[in-house]
């Protein structure tokens, strides 16, 4: 294969971001963008130099993979129509509306052996990456990814729109059943829950106590990881990660792991044009979005009770 070529649908905050990255990266063309605002899909393709396509259908048959980074509710609709073309998908998080369309979107990936990536990013944190390989039986896991009102993205629930990354993350660290979940959350500025905090308990002993804000002063996205003889502090937006252990002496050893700072965006779509190169299994696959998504339902299912 040649040069890969990839069209971005939807250049909002996000897709902006997504075509950047094309267009910077090697051995990949950026053949198109598209967008339901000509005037903003008219600005992105005069900044890289590229077609601006009013309806997404017409990039069929001129790429060989999308980028979605639509709202959720059209995901489902525009990756089946790629997938059922022969075109490798990268859809942003959250895969899909209903757990249904996701299922639906999995199954067309499988039967034409198509790459179907989903776009949770904080896989891609080499910080989360160090963590994963740190963390071996966790038994309580605490999780804060709050921060300001955006303006934006508010017509979603703090649980699909923020909390999911943390939930995707916690689902790698466990890797157990859920047994029980109590959630509590409330409407503040936006007409859909504005703060939340969830506590899952998992079949394997480890508790999960998540908090997922827009509504505070100030950013924090931390999580931290309590196993036999060792806590793990991991900062998201800093890329950190502390240990703590006790010493011989029963004393409290804290120490720093070094990190090599990376953009985890960046690194997600290498990875996505890597699969539809090499045909592997992308890091972030259409199961994997499926399971954050079941688990965000049932948390939202909580809320309603």
């Amino acid at each position: 294969m040649g040069k890969i070529r990839v069209a971005v649908i939807g250049v909002g905050y996000m897709g902006q971001r997504h075509a950047r990255i094309f267009s910077e990266l090697e051995n990949t063309t950026l053949a198109g963008v598209c967008d339901e605002s000509e005037e903003r899909g008219r600005n992105i393709s005069s900044l890289y130099n590229v077609a601006v396509y009013s309806d997404y259908r017409r990039l069929i048959g001129n790429v060989d993979c999308i980028s979605i980074a639509t709202p959720t509710k059209s995901h489902y609709a525009i990756a089946k129509d790629f997938l059922r073309n022969g075109i490798h998908v990268l859809v942003e998080k959250i895969i899909t509306s209903k757990e249904k369309e996701a299922l639906e979107l999995i199954r067309l990936a499988k039967k034409n052996n198509l790459v179907l990536q989903v776009g949770h990013v904080e896989r891609y944190n080499p910080a989360v990456i160090k963590l994963c390989e740190l963390v071996s039986k966790p038994r309580f896991i605490e999780c804060h990814r709050v921060g300001p009102y955006p303006g934006r993205g508010t017509e979603t629930n703090i649980v699909k729109e923020v909390m999911i990354h943390d939930l995707d993350i916690i689902l790698r660290l466990t890797g157990s059943k859920i047994k029980t979940i109590d959630a509590f959350g409330t409407k503040v500025l936006s007409e859909t829950a504005d703060i939340v905090n969830a506590r899952i308990n998992f079949s394997s002993g480890c508790i999960v106590n998540i908090t997922a804000s827009r509504v505070s002063e100030k950013p924090l996205r931390k999580i931290r990881v309590f196993q036999p003889k060792s806590y793990i502090s991991l900062d998201y937006f800093n890329q950190t990660i502390d240990i703590s252990e006790k010493g011989p002496d029963n004393t409290i050893k804290k120490t720093s792991v070094p990190i090599e700072r990376k953009e985890p965006l960046k690194e997600e779509l290498r990875d996505f044009l890597d699969c539809v190169k090499y045909n592997k299994k992308p890091k972030v696959s259409g199961e994997d979005g499926l399971k954050a998504l079941r688990l965000a339902n049932r948390i939202c299912e909580k809320l309603r009770e």
